[in-house]
């Protein structure tokens, strides 16, 4: 699945992967129930083909390809050229996108856009959440008391939480490289949702 981060820059490089700043039109594009799912899948296991995704995620062919081209056309996805024939082979753009809400505040395409992606996202945690649970009993107790969900709360400004959430991220990129290469390392998604308490007393804009 796709993961926003605090972006420094269009494109930028988090450790060993890169990522892209969303614009209103990607975002535009990507603000679709099969578009998000494609380009999760393909960042996740790697080249497909439509044919492949399309069997994976139970649509049609027809459909896979053109949602991949809308993709393309924003540079989320791109044709490896390796396919055979007219079967083209598809792979993710980059490793991770990201965006500020405030990059989009007065577009009302834009802003629509974004709040279906963001309640996509949370639709999409909740979904693989649970597959954890329903799977966890079979994994070793060292790897079910590692994983999980936990939660806490902190007294911050709004810089303070962004500058948070920046360290968060540095630490988990530095996590990545360690496991690099060791085959007792398992891939992990690693969420960070934050969201405030007191939502009846927003701020003054």
């Amino acid at each position: 699945m796709s993961t926003p981060t605090l972006p420094t820059s269009p494109t930028e490089t988090s450790g060993d992967l890169t990522g892209i700043r969303l614009d209103a039109a990607s975002l535009r594009v990507l603000a679709h129930p099969l578009r998000s799912r494609l380009l999760s899948k393909l960042r996740i296991a790697g080249p497909a083909t439509a044919t492949d995704l399309a069997a994976e995620l139970g649509t049609n062919s027809g459909a896979t390809s053109y949602h991949l081209r809308k993709l393309e056309s924003v540079g989320l996805v791109a044709d490896t050229g390796e396919g055979e024939g007219k079967r083209r082979l598809w792979r993710a753009a980059t490793d991770f996108h990201s965006y500020y809400p405030s990059d989009f505040e007065g577009d009302e395409d834009a802003e629509t856009a974004l709040n279906w992606l963001a309640r996509d996202y949370v639709r999409h945690f909740s979904e693989q959440a649970e597959r954890w649970v329903d799977a966890s009993p079979g994994w070793p107790a060292a790897w079910q008391d590692a994983c999980g969900s936990s939660d806490e709360m902190v007294l911050v400004t709004a810089e303070q939480l962004s500058a948070m959430r920046e360290e968060i991220g540095e630490v988990v990129g530095r996590y990545r490289r360690v496991g690099m290469g060791n085959p007792e390392a398992k891939r992990i998604a690693v969420y960070l949702f934050a969201y405030a308490l007191d939502l009846d007393k927003a701020p003054a804009r």
